[in-house]
């Protein structure tokens, strides 16, 4: 079967941000299913060009120097400037949901369209591709758009909540089924009119990383020598709540605690600057780095965070980072309720601390520290859970199994 996934924020191993599709994508490539991708050339993560710019660009060669056969990756052009406001995003979102369409009519013989969200309006594309080709329209959830960005403040307006609410409701009911990443979004998708739903869970790939390494390289490129690392991986952006996290190093005293913030998002510079202001040396920023040195990064931390604004419906969610810190053997530190809060605790790998509350976070940080052999057996148990549960092997071979069925 040739699969078609319409994906704007698509990132291959070679450039920064979640790499579950690319992932997904080989794996069925290499079980002799073909999969043509159409993403955007501008990085969702740090709003740069990425890849190629231009459009219908074959992307074979990946970062390890070895071509996937039967993975074709396409980009569409894009209105570039997503990052400068909520507006500029739209724009963004809309143009790829046109140049995605043209991209796609191109694209023959296709069995199975697959569109991912958010951007919930490559739900659309999607949808549009899928009957004019006469194939089922599998739509997956990632993260629940419009419901996370109204409880951010992020959508206000409530014409605009309205007419996505029912953007999504239709999407929903049209689509042949709904995949999710997370357990916590089954009751959601239901009462929206989903008719049927699959849980194709996040995780990681537990060959990707190495919990015997100490990272030295990472840490002799940063002056880390020396220092308890605690590494958070991921998007600077309003639902993070990372300025938490500056609050919380405010208030650690153990000078050998370094706190890294890898990574980029529409907050960075704001965090930035706070850091000035509070005067912080306990903390570094580092820009982002492809998935295939996210590794090495890890391995040279000793504690790994995980965080997300304390609202309750963020309690649905199951963080790709968590799953990339468990795969690397470090211990979580998560600032994060819900169904990842239960996965943690199931396999004993980390600290669990009330989102929001900079002086829980710090004490977790400090006992760690001066604990160390405690933050190790918890990685070695994370990584064996992952292994059992949540490898991107195992959940890819049920991927592959629902996907057979539905086409």
């Amino acid at each position: 079967m040739h699969i078609l996934i319409i994906h704007q924020a698509f990132a291959s191993l070679d450039e920064s941000g979640g790499t579950r599709h690319y992932e997904f994508a080989r794996l069925l490539a290499a079980n002799g299913h073909p999969v043509t991708i159409i993403g955007s050339p501008v990085s969702y993560l740090t709003g740069v060009i990425s890849g190629s710019d231009a459009e219908g660009s074959d992307q074979k060669t990946v970062s390890e120097g070895q071509k996937v056969e039967n993975l074709t990756i396409l980009r569409a052009k894009v209105y570039s400037a997503h990052h400068r406001s909520f507006f500029h995003r739209i724009i963004a979102f809309v143009t790829f949901m046109f140049s995605s369409f043209l991209l796609g009519i191109k694209v023959k013989d296709v069995d199975l369209v697959w569109g991912t969200s958010p951007p919930i309006f490559q739900g659309v594309t999607a949808w549009a591709l899928a009957r004019m080709k006469r194939v089922p329209f599998l739509l997956e959830i990632r993260d629940l758009w419009p419901l996370f960005a109204v409880a951010v403040g992020v959508l206000k307006n409530p014409i605009l909540v309205g007419a996505s609410e029912w953007l999504e409701r239709n999407l929903y009911q049209r689509a042949e089924a709904v995949m999710i990443n997370s357990p916590g979004f089954m009751d959601h998708v239901i009462s929206r009119g989903a008719r049927r739903v699959e849980l194709i869970p996040n995780g990681s790939d537990p060959a990707m990383f190495d919990p015997g390494k100490d990272g030295g390289v990472f840490r002799a490129a940063h002056n880390l020598e020396g220092k308890f690392v605690v590494l958070y991986a991921g998007a600077h952006g309003i639902s993070n709540d990372l300025e938490v996290v500056l609050e919380s190093a405010s208030l650690i005293s153990n000078a050998r605690i370094q706190i890294v913030l890898l990574g980029d998002g529409k907050e960075k510079r704001n965090l930035q600057d706070r850091a000035k202001e509070l005067g912080l040396n306990n903390v570094i920023f580092l820009p982002p780095i492809p998935k295939s040195m996210i590794p090495e990064a890890l391995a040279a931390a000793d504690a790994c965070l995980a965080i997300l604004k304390p609202l309750p419906e963020y309690k649905t969610t199951y963080p790709n980072k968590v799953f990339d810190y468990m795969a690397a053997g470090r211990p979580a530190i998560l600032a994060i309720d819900g169904v990842i809060r239960e996965v943690v605790h199931e396999a004993g790998c980390g600290i669990f601390v009330e989102p929001g509350d900079p002086v829980a976070l710090a004490k977790a940080i400090d006992q760690l520290a001066v604990d160390p052999a405690r933050g190790r057996k918890m990685g070695l148990a994370g990584q064996e859970y992952l292994e059992n549960h949540f490898s991107r092997a195992k959940i890819g071979k049920r991927l592959i199994q629902f996907l057979e069925e539905l086409v």
